[in-house]
């Protein structure tokens, strides 16, 4: 057994990627990004990251609150490589059912989301146009 499995390597932060958002956020594509994040992951900026064994389970997501006005806004990426510098080191990288969830959670506090704020490609969107978009299933 003096072979690794490749599939058994952990993926480093680096390695956090959403092409299909990568390319809607490219074409500025709402309906697009919707369908991104409602089928793909997304990465996200942790204050505190998930345990060393499992960097894809876990951590505390960080969020940006405006000095001026209080707004809280939560921050997605679709690729690790994207979150600025001046933000916390750690990325996770989370299904639709989390964002879903978290975004439910958060309704009353989160009051825009911004999608790769740094570029090459920004977007931004309300936390309600975005639960909708995740509400839609395939089948119905």
């Amino acid at each position: 057994m003096a072979k690794k499995r490749a599939g058994a390597k952990r993926p480093s932060p680096g390695d956090f990627r959403s092409e299909a958002l990568a390319q809607a956020l490219e074409k500025q594509d709402m309906a697009a990004v919707a369908l991104a994040l409602r089928n793909g992951n997304t990465v996200v900026p942790l204050i505190k990251p998930g345990p060393r064994d499992n960097p894809l389970d876990g951590g505390e997501v960080w969020t940006y609150r405006d000095p001026t006005t209080g707004d809280v806004a939560l921050l997605l990426f679709s690729d690790a490589k994207n979150k600025p510098a001046n933000l916390p080191p750690g990325v996770g990288i989370y299904s639709p059912a989390w964002l879903k969830s978290f975004l439910v959670a958060h309704r009353d506090t989160i009051t825009t989301v911004f999608l790769d704020i740094a570029g090459p490609h920004p977007m931004q969107a309300p936390p309600a146009e975005l639960l909708k978009a995740l509400e839609v299933s395939s089948g119905s």
